[in-house]
């Protein structure tokens, strides 16, 4: 993410680093990202069931997921941070339900790292909130997505993220099917514009609107996940 802003802040290069580029770096980090959670923190391949209250050793496709997820949710946080405190604020309630999660839990190490995430976000809006003074850019966005993946793989439960995280699931995926039905359909669309916070912005609703919505969903599913 760094790299990438840069090259369009310093070096002035519109485009910064490419597709591929960037995605190469994201699996890098996510490959160190499992060695050092399996081999050095003692992390196992089990992933907690919800409700069900199992756990569940996937093995090898332990790996696959956590690849999967974190390069996912990592992209999902960036595509969401298009609108002034969107990105910044559904990470704070995220991190903060997640710090609830790891005290449960007696990982107090975690809890702190999600504190850190929460006060540094809640600092960030100060200067992000609307009308924003202060960007994160790539540097911010691909870290928070990272770091709240990473977390949700530290306690075991990464299925949570589909409550946790579910405003990023619905942002990446609206950008998924706008491209997919595009190309399919020759050139129609099926929301005004994606992500799908651009859409609603298209249908009539003032950016704070979107914004403050969508916090307020997250932190209704974050209390479900609790």
């Amino acid at each position: 993410g760094f790299m990438d802003d840069y090259i369009k802040v310093v070096k002035k290069r519109n485009l910064g680093l490419k597709a591929k580029q960037k995605m190469l770096g994201q699996i890098i980090i996510a490959v160190v990202t499992m060695v050092i959670g399996t081999q050095s923190l003692g992390i196992d391949t089990s992933v907690w069931i919800p409700v069900l209250n199992l756990s569940v050793n996937i093995g090898a496709g332990y790996y696959l997921l956590l690849l999967f997820v974190m390069v996912g949710t990592s992209n999902a946080v960036n595509l969401t941070d298009g609108l002034d405190g969107l990105a910044s604020g559904t990470v704070a309630i995220a991190a903060s339900a997640y710090a609830v999660v790891c005290l449960t839990m007696g990982h107090q190490d975690l809890a702190i790292f999600c504190a850190a995430i929460v006060a540094a976000c809640i600092a960030f809006l100060r200067f992000n909130v609307h009308p924003a003074r202060v960007f994160m850019g790539d540097t911010g966005s691909l870290f928070l997505g990272g770091a709240v993946c990473a977390l949700a793989f530290g306690v075991d439960m990464p299925i949570l993220l589909i409550l946790i995280g579910i405003i990023y699931i619905v942002e990446i995926l609206s950008v998924v099917l706008q491209v997919t039905y595009f190309k399919i359909s020759h050139g129609k669309r099926i929301f005004k514009m994606a992500p799908l916070h651009h859409h609603f912005e298209k249908s009539g609703w003032a950016e704070t609107q979107v914004v403050i919505r969508f916090w307020i969903i997250t932190m209704l599913l974050c209390l479900l996940s609790l």
